[in-house]
């Protein structure tokens, strides 16, 4: 029996020196991220706010407390609090004994 030859698989000297020519870009590239800025660079960062304009129709209201919907500063908080938190605790317990001795049908 004779074989048949196996096709040649290497890379042509073009396509090679394409690939080693991206592979050193990307690496340059990398590089010069990871290149620390310099000082003043940091220097010049500005953290400056514009005051929002409150007539505007797209501002909500900014800061502690306003993103939730109950007002933690109320003298009922407490008992609201305490209520919610004892019945979301409880509830599951509640209907599992109800369900466990419901009457048969």
């Amino acid at each position: 029996m004779t074989s048949t030859p196996q096709p040649h698989l290497s890379i042509p000297p073009l396509r090679l020196a394409i690939a080693s020519y991206n592979t050193a870009k990307m690496f340059a590239r990398a590089a010069a991220r990871a290149v620390p800025k310099t000082p003043s660079m940091v220097a010049r960062r500005g953290f400056q706010t514009t005051r929002s304009q409150m007539s505007s129709p797209y501002h909500y209201p900014e800061g502690p407390y306003t993103n939730i919907p109950f007002n933690p500063k109320s003298k009922f908080f407490g008992v609201g609090f305490w209520t919610y938190s004892f019945v979301g605790f409880f509830a599951p317990f509640g209907i599992a004994a109800w369900q466990t001795y419901k009457p048969k049908v």
